[in-house]
């Protein structure tokens, strides 16, 4: 088959064949290569993956790759974008590395095209070099073929038992899925010969995902295949064969001798996927999301009053499903903004409330973030995000509210709320906003540059203990902080006479 591969890729397997071994490009990048081809996209721009096999061992790899680590046990060797361009002899260009993914323009806080910005959210210098850094692709990860792998512990092969392979075939006997368990070998220019043992490319073309062998042996052996059935689904947008799914249903209960990061990671991807709906779904009809997330079956049958028409488990899937972000952590925000609506349901005066249930929520979001080990940062957006979804706009409200809520939830994180807000309204039928919504996004344009952080002030801690010659201690914060709240109330004010003038005040109450 002819098909459009990067020069990285046949570097790589051009120095492995010069050195006098077998090559091969193998697992995702041959199905994401392949089905680029099909649609007619360009796959030297979708594909960010790249993985080979060959009869080499880690020593040989390393020798013809100087610049690349082996710091595992499975075979695996592996160089930087960066490094592998440097033995090219390549100077990376604009054109030659994968385009960035930049926002959408129409965002409130518009990093990549705002002329101006609120300090706290970097320099146009420090963002450009963000985007930069982005354009690296993931590391080129080149393996010796496997054989006769022995998983004991329902999540990775035994190192110890672990065997080099002889052929291509061997490897690709050991491999997951049938779309995973291809590989390329490079004849010449843009021509392949593509290795499928066992009917890859079929699967493919039938949208099945269908794993190598005996389904209930390759769930077995690393139970964390489960998962990533349900996210190839959603990802690729295939269904998951009757023998795969009736296995993973049998299996469920194996997902917790898996390892809260790597479970992480396949449901964040899946919520990330162009199906993130269709995709809890899958996770509950295959009994996973009861060890996952059981607080959101929990939502399962909770009436809801007002404009809801739903219970609170169909109207959730369908604000996921709605949420215009691509974050996984606004989409799991937007998953979880009414989880907890089923401890907070009243009926009062014959009407269904869920008083509170945005503060409780945020607790549970909170709880559910650590289980997944999100980082510190992704744990304080997500609780943030739940906590305030419930935002609330009058045109009366004044500048000094509108500042105060910008504050409260953090210029980093406005954008995220309005796609939550979106979300929420379209998973209840409603439209995508509203004259009042349109408004307030004015009005916070508008107030952008005010000041809204101690950092913003016109004085810093080091100003007061010069001015009033006095030693470090509690008092600095909080004279600082009701600072903040008057100008808050009155940017004007925000000058160092003025604010030592009411710094004075505060002291010598």
């Amino acid at each position: 088959m002819k098909l459009s591969i990067r020069e990285e890729a046949l570097f790589i397997i051009k120095t492995l064949r010069d050195g006098g071994f077998e090559a091969y490009l193998v697992g995702g990048a041959v199905r994401d290569i392949i089905i680029a081809t099909q649609q007619k996209l360009d796959s030297s721009q979708a594909i960010k993956d790249f993985d080979f096999t060959t009869n080499a061992t880690p020593e040989e790899i390393q020798q013809l790759f100087p610049e690349s680590f082996y710091e595992n046990e499975f075979g695996t060797v592996a160089i930087t974008h960066e490094e592998l361009l440097k033995q090219m002899n390549i100077e990376p260009t604009e054109a030659e590395l994968p385009k960035p993914h930049l926002p959408p323009k129409n965002k409130i806080i518009d990093l990549a095209n705002a002329s101006k910005i609120h300090e706290s959210l970097g320099t146009p210098e420090e963002i450009k070099k963000v985007e930069s850094q982005a354009n690296w692709l993931h590391n080129f990860e080149i393996t010796t073929y496997r054989s006769g792998e022995v998983y004991a512990d329902f999540r990775r092969p035994d190192p110890k038992k672990l065997t080099w392979g002889k052929t291509i075939q061997e490897d690709l006997e050991r491999r997951d899925f049938t779309i995973n368990a291809m590989a390329l070998k490079h004849l010449k220019g843009d021509e392949f010969e593509l290795i499928d043992p066992f009917k890859g490319l079929d699967d493919l073309g039938q949208h099945r995902v269908n794993t190598v062998g005996d389904a209930t042996d390759r769930l077995q052996e690393d139970a964390l295949r489960m998962l990533r059935a349900v996210r190839f689904a959603v990802q690729l947008n295939m269904q998951i064969s009757d023998e795969t799914f009736e296995a993973i249903i049998a299996h469920a209960k194996l997902i917790t001798n898996i390892s809260w990061e790597r479970i992480s990671d396949e449901f964040l991807k899946i919520i990330a996927s162009e199906y993130p709906a269709e995709g809890i779904v899958l996770l509950d009809e295959t009994g996973l999301l009861e060890f996952i997330l059981p607080e959101l079956i929990k939502c399962k049958g909770v009436e809801q009053g007002g404009h809801h028409n739903t219970d609170v488990w169909t109207h959730s899937l369908d604000a996921l499903k709605e949420c215009p972000s691509p974050d996984p952590v606004v989409r799991l925000a937007t998953l979880l903004h009414d989880i907890a609506k089923p401890q907070t349901f009243e009926i009062r005066d014959n009407k269904i409330t869920f008083y509170n249930h945005e503060i409780v929520g945020s607790r549970t979001a909170d709880k559910i973030a650590k289980r997944l080990k999100l980082s510190k940062n992704q744990r304080r957006r997500l609780f943030t995000l739940v906590r305030y979804h419930m935002f609330y706009y009058q045109p009366q409200n004044n500048d000094a509210s509108i500042r105060r809520f910008m504050r409260r939830v953090s210029l980093e994180n406005i954008d995220d709320i309005l796609d939550v807000r979106e979300a929420d309204r379209l998973g209840s039928g409603a439209r995508k906003t509203s004259w009042r919504l349109e408004e307030m996004k004015q009005r916070m344009i508008e107030q952008l540059n005010q000041p809204m952080e101690v950092t913003d002030l016109a004085i810093n801690g080091h100003d007061l203990m010069t001015e009033f010659k006095l030693k470090p201690g509690a008092w600095l914060g909080e004279v600082l902080n009701k600072l903040l709240e008057q100008v808050l109330d009155n940017p004007e004010i925000n000058t160092k006479e003025k604010l030592i003038e009411l710094a004075k005040e505060s002291i010598k109450k």
